[in-house]
């Protein structure tokens, strides 16, 4: 579908947020794909306590789901997002020799992520405003309409809170626990991830539902 096909199809800024959002969160399988490679890390951890093994085998799965995307002719958006992400990790963690360096990156990411957004709502360029943007082929038409910038602050809270929630929980185990505690962030990180994306999804899509705000504004 063209970009004036879909945003024609788009009446409201909410129908217009609801199917970017269904795009960008990448579906079941996308979900499943990006938390797959820690939880084969941890039961490496768990059942081998290598270092090199696990990041072997967790890398590898990743590498075999690319395949199978590619095989397809699916989307490898979200495998090729896994893959980076874990191998940033095994980069820290072979260069640290710690294996609970894995989840670093993962943490200052979303702490990078937290602060990005709370600085976009602050100055009024709310990060969801992208999405519209990329609805009606004009990145920055929506900062016209106080109205869709208001609702898509809103947005962008709802989007950062499990960012803040991640970092509130992994982040103190990371620097307790050290390496004893390799199990429980891997776990963590798997309850953390999908189970909190979806939740956050669900939020912003009850606020959707909740108006019609025009994709465009009336004119005076």
């Amino acid at each position: 579908m063209s970009t004036t096909e879909e945003n024609a199809a788009h009446v409201t800024v909410e129908a217009a947020m609801r199917g970017q959002l269904a795009k960008a969160f990448g579906g079941v399988r996308g979900t499943i794909e990006a938390a797959v490679p820690t939880i084969v890390f941890t039961l490496m951890w768990i059942t081998t306590s290598d270092l090199r093994t696990s990041l072997i085998v967790s890398v590898a799965t990743s590498v075999v789901l690319l395949v199978v995307r590619v095989l397809q002719r699916s989307t490898p958006q979200f495998v090729l997002n896994s893959l980076f992400g874990i191998a940033i990790g095994a980069f820290f963690a072979s260069r640290t020799g710690e294996a609970k360096d894995v989840f670093l990156p993962g943490i200052l990411y979303n702490a990078g992520y937290a602060v990005a957004m709370l600085i976009s709502i602050v100055v009024r360029w709310p990060v969801v405003g992208f999405l519209i943007g990329s609805v009606t082929g004009d990145p920055t038409a929506w900062r016209s309409d106080p109205a869709v910038v208001r609702l898509c602050s809103k947005l962008t809270w709802l989007l950062m809170v499990p960012c803040v929630v991640r970092v509130a929980v992994q982040l103190p185990v990371y620097l307790i626990g050290g390496n004893d505690a390799v199990a429980e962030l891997g776990i963590l990180k798997i309850v953390m991830g999908w189970p909190l994306q979806v939740a956050g999804l669900a939020a912003m899509v009850w606020l959707l539902t909740k108006g019609r705000t025009p994709v465009r504004p009336a004119s005076p």
